[in-house]
Order: structure tokens, then C-alpha cells, then sequence
């Protein structure tokens, strides 16, 4: 069982008298917080709850944690402690075995291989730890086995911005998670610092600063002595932040006070306490300055580590200087170190000298297992100087650290190991490696630039490797949009490439997702032939079984998809599970043609947030675009526009100009659909004259996509067959187009409208001959609704109904929008103006909701036509066509409360709730939650029920 750390001297700086801790363990001006952290671990009790402290450096987040963790104690809880490092945040697992350490017991009793992972995170056992997913699975059930209804789980993290990346991966997943379990997590991390953690979600309390009263009280408490004036100046100086209250005084002495009444010179906050605490280490005997190095490179906390790195039984007297000082605290039942605050360790590690540091990573690797991570790194740290035998330890490093979804980490390390490599040819792919990663997962192509160009010099004959072709075609097709080079570069080296090793095997799949890209560009069937040959070159090796299922339902979903449906719902129903964001990245990649994003998008936003906390940028560019992509298709359109905002800002900021054409082509298709005509003509004439010149035909289709949708919009039916008939032929469906499920409706609407029924019916023959239909619920709906309208003179009401009436129709409100439009104008000519109506007014409340501008127009002007006032249309003056329970259900959920929270609250069953819901969403042609609330603005009240009996009823 874990115990409870004592006290950091961080709580002593504002507790009430002269230990630190009075009777009562009071802290001062610090009521309120105290109230919320009692509240948080009286709700783990029930249900696992999360919270985290921000506030400024020194503001007394760690005594806020100290006394969270006393009170913890009090009432039963088990606590665990987990500090952050610096200097440990490329040391993988360093902060998770904080947590694992104290329940080392407690493994066996989990499941053998989850018992191996958690042993492999350790250090413990010769695997390598496995996908970061499954070790926080492993975590969080180790968490949920130590915490029982009788002893709660309290798990207190401090500095989590200094959180090693995989530690804060792992602790995320848990936070997400933690409501399953009776386990509270509470952390600290300054304000403005960003890391996987925080990025959770979870909620925030900002720490301030004591106010003047607190302040002037808590001086007063602990120097009594002090003169009035002074007390006064240092409460003015310090702006009510503890820890300099308390530390600056330490370095006044009684004659300057008497004599002066001042304080020294001012500085900035940060950098007066600096001053101080590294006056006071360098004031501390040489060999326990040694001892603090040796604990701070270590980061674990673990004594029995750093008495057997000093070498001497004894070696930890010499901590008592340190103690006596109160720069560290020893907790004698877990045997860890506890510095009093981060400034302790920053000013112990800016006193060191450089061949310090390396005897103190020397020491401390001779006592790691042989071959542990933690062990190469410190060996890493220790060499001056090229040594082959360490490089190749980070090299396996750099690739264990890559499978587990830290390709920022990976990057670091193998750009080190280039460092310490003797050899220029070794040297040179090694950099060439990571030029590829970096390329195709980081960000920034001028790094990529820089890295090649290193490579070349280090070794000139391996300029063409495989890392290297893969990082400059990358960098080509990314940066420049020359296709053709980069198809050159890649199947030249391919085609050379000698069997991998683990390593060649990741640069082999990089190379291959990389041709797979620039086949997709070009547009053009032949470069695929020659992809489909570097894949069957590749069988008999190790490779991503991803790629076929990427080749057949975004190559070619119209001919291929079919056959890997089942496998790509099965990767993407297991995206929860996922932490490596370029296998969620090329898993949503696969499911953009063939309508499975909408299963993507939490895993989606987690590589985004990935992104925004400095990791693979790359991968969070393609995740917002891919998002926009849902957005366009489900109707929220808002977001759309705020999502390719942010990805194409950062396409700017690292010169990804190629990506940047995603982001335009949705941009193009909302402002087509919305009727701005000329930000949308503008859009696609730039993609032609970026595009055509580098002949990337996937370019051409979007703008033509574009103008055909704003033709289209306009009834400029002979202008949209002319765009569309330009990237296809009608009654073909040519392979390597995936783009043409997408073209589907447009083609047939101008067609029909054009007279051209017998070149639609070609069309939709030829669609009905592949496996389109049954790829998804839309693409059915919408071979339907493209049947339909093909059909000449008669109408054919089975079609559209059968489209109109698709299950969850509603997720895609313009395509089903559309599908009423064309059925509402074939009845309105077919003088059956009743129904039609039912159809436009569906059409016109959907594209108003939508501000689809033209296509409002459209359905207004069918409905003039056919005898109907558009206001009338529109339901205004109209009264609600929900029922009072609906439209109470409608009002809480669109305040975001969950079906469960509505019934309760109406004294419901949750599945009358989504009867309800369902009713509603059907009544305001609204697609989600997300679009009750301007569903419902505008709707006459009804008068409320009479009640039964004359008596009032209980809602």
C-alpha cells in the first residue's frame, strides 16, 4: 500500500506556524479550495472523478496537494504521489512508475499479459512495452483493483507539464476513464502550460493569489518579528504569492532590515526565487550537492537508486545538510526523495558542471537492467563524443518509442543517436530516418530540408536510401506538389530497397503510405499499377495490414471496398483503444469515401490535441480536415468552417502546401452551398492553377466539384453536366476514382434537368453494377434518389421514398434536403401539389437551417409555384408542430443534458426520452442535439395540456 508522502516544504510555505503544519494542519486564505478538493474526494467515494489546479509558480498548488493528500489519508483514501520532472521528460514511463511502483504487489493478481505490460513498463522483463492503449488499460485496472468501495483511490499529481509524453498519455486515457472506478485524480500544472493531460477535458480551478489580508496574516504567523514596515512592503512586493512571502525574507538579515526597511532590488518574481534557491544549494557540503544530482538525473525519487549509484552504504547521510534546510524531504516508508519545490531541482542542475552530469548518468545506468530504455538514455547523456554501441541502443530506442505513438519522441532519440554515431554512412540514415518521420508525421518541411541535406554530407553515396527518397517525396509532394518526382524517388528506392530490419520495416511502411498519397494526387490509374507491384513486392515482409484495407476503400472504394468493410469497422469501432495517432490518422483516411468518420471523431480530436500540445502536426492537419470532411456531410457547417481555419493556419505555419487544398476544397463546397459565388469561383480557380501545372488531377476534380455545386445551386443544370461531364463518362465508373461517390447525386440532377435521362440511367446502371449501394445507408440513399431522377416522365415514387425515408437520414441533412427538393419539384410539375408540398416545406426548413442561400431560394420558388406564401412555409406565425413533451425534450436537450438526466428530471424511462427525441429530430428536420436550439427559436408555445381533474399535474 502506498503511504502518504509528508508534507513538501511547498505546503510549509503558507501553513500557520513555525513546523509548517499547525494542530489542525490550517492552511491560510485557502478555504475556498480546500471546500472544493473536500468536495471532489466526497464524489470518488461514489463515482471517479478528476480535477485540475492551475495558478502561477509559487502560488501553493504542492501545498494545496499536500494538504489534499493529508486529508485524503484522514478519511480513508490510499494515496498516491506522482511529481513531474524536467529533466525527466524524455525518459519514457518515468512518472507512470510513481504510480505502478507502490502497487508492485498488487500486478500478479492482474491478468498474465497485463501484468506483463506493466512489468515491461518497469523495466522489469526483456519485452518492450506495447501500445500506449494497452498499458493505460493495464493501468487503470491496476488503479480500479487498488481502489475497493472501503479504501478509495486518491492519485495526486504534481507539474504535470513536466510529465514524461507517454506518462501523460497513459495518466489521459485513465482520466477519461476515471468515472468507472472509486478514484480521484487530482493535479497541479502552471497556468498556460499545455500537456496530453490537461488537454482532457478534465475540469479546471484556477489557484490566485492571497489576497492582502491572507497575505499580511500568513507573514505575520511565521516572522513575528518583523517590523510592521517591512511586513507591509514584502505583502506589496510579493502580490500575494507564497512561496516569495515566505523565501524572500529568509534572505534578509535582521541589520538590513533595521537599517533599510526594504527589500533587495527587484526583479522578476521567477527570477528573484531562483536567485534564492540556488544560494542555497550552492551553500550545501559537495557531497550532498552529489547526492541531489544524482536524484534529480534520476527523476524516480527512488533512494535505494541513488545510494547504489553513489557507492556508498552510508552515501545518504550526506542528505541531511539538504534536509536540514528544507530544500528536501525523505519519506522513510517509500524511500523517496521529495524536493521542496521544482526551483530546488532547476538550481541543483544549473550548479552542476557538465562532467558532473555524466558521471552522475554513468552512475546511475550502471544500475538499470541491461537494455531498459532508461538505461540508454542515461548512458546517452553520459558520453562525450561518438560511441557506436550507445547510438544503436537509441536506435532500438527511437523505434519502441515510435510503436507506441510517440513519433515526437521517436524523432528526438534517433536524432541522438545520430549525434553519437562514428560512421557517416550509418550516421547519414539515421538522419535520413528521421527526415522521414518528420515528413510524414511531426511537421515542419524546412527541418526536413535541413536534415536531408545533413544526411547527403554525412554520407553521399546513401543519398538515395529508402529513409531518404521517403523523406524527400514527402517533402515534394507536401511541400511542392510534384507527384511525379516523388513517384520516381519512391519506386526507384522501393524497388532497391534490401530486406528490413525493425526499423527498415517502419521507414518500408512510411514509404509505401507516402506512394499510396501520391498515386491519390495524381489521379492518374497508372501510378497506381505501380503501387500495387511495391506492395506485392513487400508480401512476404512484416508490414501494416492497414494498407490493403486504405488501398481498396480510399483507392478504389466504388470497385474494391466491399471487400474490406468488415475489417475497417472493426479497426474503427476499436479507435477508443487507439493512442497512436498515425494509425488513427490512416484508419480515418480509409473511412472518409465509404462514410465512416462519424466513428472517428474522438479519436480524431485527440490527435488534434495531440497536435496543439507540440506533437505529430502533420497527423493534427489531416485530423482537422478530416474532420471538416464529417462536418460537410452531417450538416454542421459552422464547425466546418472553425476547423479548416485552424488546420489551414498551421499548413501555413509549416509550409504544408499541398494539405492547404483540403482545407480550400471544403472551405470551396460550404461557400458553393451557401451561395457566396465568388469566394467559391475564386477557391476553384485556384486549385486549377495550383494543380493543373503539377498535374494533380485530385485538384481538378474538387474544382469542378466546387463549380458543379454552384451551378447547381443556381439551376445552371447545363453548366453542371458540362463541369461534371469533364472528370467522368457518364456510365462509367473508373477505378482509382473515390471522388465520384461523392459526384453521384450532382451528376444525375443535371442530367435529369438537362434532358439527358438516357446518360443518368447509364450512370446509375453502371453504379448499381458495383458494390456503391451497400457500402453505406447515404451512398444507398443517394443511388436511389440519382434513380429516381433518371427515370423520365413518370415518377418514381418507390425511389423516392425509399430515399427520403433512409434510417438516420437525418445525419446527412443537405444530401437528404436535396433528395426532397427534386421529389418536391417532380410532384409539383406532376400537379400534385399537396405532397409536394410536404417535401419543399421539408427541403426549405432544412436549407434555412443550414444557410444553404440558393437552395432555399430554390425550394421557396417551387413552393410559390405550387400556392404556398413562402412566410407560411417557413412556419412563422405557424404554431409548433411538437407535443408538449416534445417539446420539453427537445428544450433540455438542447441545454446538453444526456437522455438519462432528461428522464430523470421528467420522471421518464431514457427510452421514451428517445422516442421522443426522435420525433422531434423528425418534426425539425434537424440532424443532432447540436441543431435543437435554432430548431426550436421561432416556434409558437402551444398552450399547455388542460390538466386531468382541473389539478395542476408534476412535470
Amino acid at each position: 500500500m502506498a503511504s502518504l508522502a509528508p508534507p513538501s516544504a511547498g505546503g510549509d510555505q503558507y501553513r500557520a506556524g513555525d513546523s509548517g503544519v499547525n494542530p489542525a494542519g490550517r492552511l491560510i486564505g485557502r478555504s475556498a479550495e480546500l471546500a472544493i478538493i473536500d468536495g471532489l474526494f466526497g464524489t470518488a467515494v461514489a463515482r471517479g472523478t478528476a480535477l485540475m489546479l492551475t495558478g502561477e509558480a509559487g502560488v501553493g498548488k504542492s501545498a494545496l496537494l499536500d494538504a489534499a493528500s493529508l486529508r485524503a489519508s484522514e478519511t480513508g483514501f490510499r494515496v498516491l504521489r506522482v511529481i513531474g520532472s524536467q529533466f525527466e521528460e524524455s525518459d519514457s514511463f518515468a512518472a507512470l512508475n510513481q504510480i505502478v511502483q507502490p502497487l508492485s504487489e498488487e500486478i500478479p493478481a492482474l491478468s498474465a499479459q497485463q501484468a506483463e505490460t506493466l512489468q515491461a513498463v518497469r523495466g522489469l522483463s526483456e519485452g518492450q512495452p506495447t501500445e500506449l492503449l494497452t498499458i493505460a488499460n493495464a493501468v487503470h485496472l491496476l488503479l480500479s483493483q487498488a481502489a475497493t468501495d472501503s479504501s478509495p483511490l486518491a492519485l495526486i499529481i504534481d507539474d504535470v507539464a513536466w510529465l514524461d509524453r507517454p506518462s501523460a498519455a497513459v495518466l489521459g486515457t485513465v482520466a477519461r476513464y476515471i468515472s468507472t472506478g472509486s478514484i480521484a485524480l487530482l493535479a497541479a500544472s502552471r497556468t498556460g502550460d499545455e500537456s496530453l493531460l490537461s488537454s482532457t477535458g478534465i475540469p479546471t480551478h484556477e489557484v490566485q493569489p492571497l489576497d492582502d489580508e491572507a497575505a499580511d496574516r500568513l507573514v505575520a504567523e511565521r516572522f513575528p518579528a518583523m517590523a510592521a514596515r517591512v511586513r507591509r512592503r514584502l505583502v506589496a512586493e510579493a502580490r500575494g504569492n507564497p512561496l516569495a512571502l515566505l523565501e524572500l525574507p529568509v534572505t534578509l538579515s535582521d541589520a538590513q532590515q533595521a537599517e533599510r526597511g526594504t527589500l533587495p532590488t527587484v526583479l522578476p518574481l521567477t527570477e528573484r526565487l531562483k536567485r534564492i534557491f540556488s544560494a542555497r544549494v550552492d551553500a550545501l557540503p559537495d557531497t550532498t550537492r552529489k547526492l541531489l544530482l544524482l536524484a534529480v538525473l534520476d527523476g524516480s525519487g527512488d533512494l535505494h537508486i541513488v545510494q547504489r549509484a553513489m557507492g556508498s552504504p552510508d552515501g545518504l547521510t550526506g542528505l541531511c545538510p539538504a534536509e536540514r534546510s528544507g530544500l528536501v524531504q525523505v519519506d522513510t516508508l517509500t524511500g523517496r526523495l521529495i524536493f521542496r519545490h521544482p526551483l530546488t531541482r532547476s538550481a541543483v542542475m544549473e550548479l552542476s558542471t557538465s562532467a558532473e552530469r555524466r558521471w552522475g548518468h554513468l552512475a546511475l545506468a550502471e544500475e538499470l537492467p541491461e537494455g531498459s530504455e532508461r538505461r540508454a538514455r542515461h548512458l546517452a547523456n553520459a558520453v562525450v563524443g561518438p560511441d557506436d554501441r550507445v547510438a544503436a541502443l537509441l536506435h532500438t530506442v527511437a523505434y519502441s518509442t515510435l510503436r507506441r505513438g510517440d513519433a515526437v519522441g521517436a524523432i528526438t532519440t534517433l536524432l541522438r543517436a545520430s549525434e553519437l554515431t562514428s560512421t557517416g554512412a550509418v550516421r547519414g540514415r539515421r538522419l535520413a530516418e528521421a527526415a522521414c518521420l518528420g515528413a510524414n508525421i511531426t511537421g515542419d518541411l524546412r527541418n526536413v530540408r535541413a536534415l536531408l541535406d545533413n544526411a547527403g554530407q554525412a554520407d553521399p553515396v546513401g543519398s538515395d536510401s529508402l529513409a531518404a527518397a521517403a523523406a524527400a517525396a514527402s517533402q515534394l509532394l507536401n511541400g511542392e506538389g510534384d507527384v511525379d518526382t516523388a513517384h520516381r524517388l519512391l519506386v526507384g528506392a522501393i524497388d532497391n530497397h534490401a530486406l528490413p530490419d525493425g526499423a527498415g520495416d517502419s521507414i518500408l511502411l512510411e514509404a509505401l503510405h507516402t506512394l499510396l498519397l501520391v498515386c491519390f494526387y495524381s489521379g492518374r490509374p497508372q501510378l497506381w499499377h505501380s503501387f500495387d507491384s511495391a506492395v506485392t513486392q513487400c508480401q512476404l515482409r512484416s508490414l501494416d495490414p492497414m494498407l490493403p484495407v486504405i488501398r481498396a476503400a480510399f483507392g478504389d472504394p466504388a470497385h474494391a471496398a466491399s471487400s474490406v468493410l468488415d475489417r475497417l469497422d472493426e479497426l474503427v469501432c476499436g479507435l477508443h483503444q487507439v493512442t497512436d495517432p498515425t494509425r488513427i490518422i490512416r484508419t480515418a483516411v480509409a473511412a472518409a469515401y465509404v462514410d465512416r468518420l462519424p466513428g472517428c471523431r474522438s479519436a480524431l480530436r485527440r490527435v488534434i490535441d495531440d497536435g496543439r500540445n507540440g506533437g505529430a502536426i502533420t497527423l493534427a492537419i489531416e485530423a482537422l480536415f478530416l474532420l471538416g470532411n464529417d462536418a460537410y456531410t452531417s450538416g454542421q457547417w459552422d464547425d466546418l468552417r472553425e476547423t479548416t481555419d485552424e488546420g489551414l493556419g498551421w499548413c501555413a505555419a509549416h509550409n504544408y502546401r499541398l494539405l492547404t487544398w483540403s482545407g480550400h476544397f471544403l472551405q470551396g463546397l460550404l461557400a458553393a452551398a451557401r451561395g457566396d459565388n465568388t469566394a467559391a469561383r475564386k477557391i476553384a480557380d485556384r486549385l486549377v492553377s495550383w494543380g493543373n501545372p503539377r498535374g494533380l488531377g485530385a485538384l481538378r476534380v474538387y474544382a469542378s466539384h466546387i463549380r458543379a455545386l454552384t451551378a447547381l445551386g443556381s439551376s445552371d443544370f447545363e453548366a453542371a453536366y458540362r463541369l461534371l461531364r469533364s472528370v467522368g463518362t457518364p456510365g462509367e465508373l473508373p477505378p482509382h476514382m473515390p471522388h465520384a461517390l461523392w459526384l453521384l447525386l450532382d451528376f444525375a440532377e443535371a442530367a435529369a434537368h438537362t434532358d439527358r435521362h438516357s446518360e443518368a440511367a447509364a450512370h446509375i446502371e453502371a453504379v448499381r453494377k458495383t458494390s456503391i449501394p451497400s457500402i453505406s445507408p447515404r451512398l444507398a440513399m443517394l443511388t436511389d434518389a440519382a434513380e429516381a431522377l433518371a427515370t423520365p416522365g413518370l415518377i418514381d415514387h418507390d425511389l423516392f421514398a425509399s430515399a427520403i425515408a433512409t434510417p438516420g437520414a437525418e445525419r446527412w441533412p443537405f444530401d437528404w434536403a436535396r433528395i426532397c427538393l427534386a421529389y418536391g419539384e417532380r410532384l409539383r410539375r406532376a400537379k400534385a401539389g399537396v405532397v409536394a408540398r410536404e417535401h419543399l416545406e421539408a427541403a426549405l426548413s432544412t436549407f434555412d437551417r443550414l444557410g444553404a442561400a440558393p437552395w432555399s431560394a430554390r425550394a421557396a420558388n417551387e413552393l410559390r409555384a405550387s400556392g404556398i406564401p413562402v412566410k407560411v412555409a417557413r412556419g412563422e406565425g405557424r404554431p409548433s408542430p411538437l407535443t408538449p413533451q416534445e417539446r420539453q425534450v427537445a428544450q433540455l436537450a438542447a441545454t446538453g443534458l444526456t437522455n438519462k438526466q432528461i428522464a430523470a428530471r421528467l420522471f421518464l424511462s431514457p427510452r421514451t426520452v428517445a422516442a421522443h427525441l426522435r420525433g422531434v429530430f423528425r418534426k425539425l428536420n434537424v440532424a443532432s442535439r447540436a441543431g435543437l436550439r435554432d430548431a426550436l427559436t421561432g416556434l409558437s408555445q402551444p398552450p399547455p395540456p388542460a390538466p386531468e381533474g382541473g389539478t395542476a399535474s408534476t412535470p
